[in-house]
C-alpha cells in the first residue's frame, strides 16, 4: 500500500467529493449557481471551505459536462471560461507566468499571461519573478544545499519570504483583478516550503 502523502491527500479529496457524486446533475448545477452568488464580489483564499466545497463540486460538474448542459442559470456577471465553458472563476498561483490565471472547474489554463491586461502584466510579473527562486530553496539539490552553508536556515528564510510574497498576492494582485472578474481565488499555501495557510496573514 502506498504511503506518498500526495496519493494520500488525493484519496481523502476524493472521498469528500463524494457527497457531490450523489447530487443528480440538475441539483450539483443548481448548488453550483447558488454559490457563485455567494462568491461573486470577493477575493477568496484557495483554501476558504466554501472554495474548497466548490472547487470540488465543481469538478464533479466538469466531469459530468453539467455545465454544458445549462440546467441552471449562473449570475450574469460570470462569463464563460474558454476552457471548458464553464463560468469563469480564475485562480491565481505562483505560476501565473507558465499557467496564467487556472480555471476552478478544470485545472487548465483559463486566461494566459499574455491575455491579461497590460496595466497588471508588470506587477504580476514582477510578483511571480520574485517569488519563483524562493519557492526553488525547497527544491535544491545536495549541492545546492551544501553551497548554503546552512540549508535549514535558508530554507525558513524563504518560508519567511514566501509568506510575505503570498500575503502581496491577496493584498495588492487580489484587488485589481477583482475589477475584471466577478470572483478571484488566490493560493495561500507553498506545500513545498512548509507554508500553511494560516501563516500567511492579510
Amino acid at each position: 500500500m502506498s504511503h506518498d502523502p500526495e496519493n494520500l491527500l488525493d484519496a481523502l479529496w476524493a472521498e469528500y467529493s463524494q457527497v457531490f457524486r450523489g447530487f443528480d446533475d440538475t441539483t450539483l448545477a443548481r448548488w453550483l449557481a447558488q454559490t457563485l452568488g455567494q462568491l461573486e464580489g470577493h477575493g477568496w483564499r484557495l483554501s476558504h471551505p466554501l472554495v474548497a466545497a466548490y472547487r470540488l463540486a465543481g469538478q464533479v460538474a466538469h466531469d459530468r459536462q453539467v455545465w454544458l448542459q445549462r440546467l441552471a442559470n449562473s449570475p450574469a456577471a460570470y462569463a464563460e471560461a474558454a476552457c471548458c465553458r464553464a463560468p469563469l472563476v480564475p485562480l491565481l498561483t505562483r505560476d501565473v507566468l507558465d499557467n496564467g490565471l487556472v480555471c476552478l472547474h478544470c485545472n487548465a489554463t483559463a486566461i494566459a499571461f499574455d491575455d491579461l491586461p497590460e496595466s497588471l502584466q508588470p506587477l504580476i510579473r514582477s510578483w511571480a519573478e520574485e517569488y519563483a527562486p524562493v519557492h526553488a530553496v525547497a527544491h535544491w539539490d545536495e549541492k545546492q544545499q551544501k553551497r548554503s552553508g546552512d540549508y535549514d536556515h535558508a530554507f525558513e528564510e524563504a518560508a519567511t519570504k514566501a509568506e510575505t510574497l503570498l500575503a502581496f498576492a491577496g493584498h495588492q494582485l487580489l484587488p485589481p483583478l477583482l475589477e475584471i472578474y466577478p470572483a478571484v481565488v488566490w493560493e495561500d499555501h507553498d506545500e513545498c516550503l512548509e507554508v500553511r495557510p494560516e501563516d500567511v496573514k492579510l
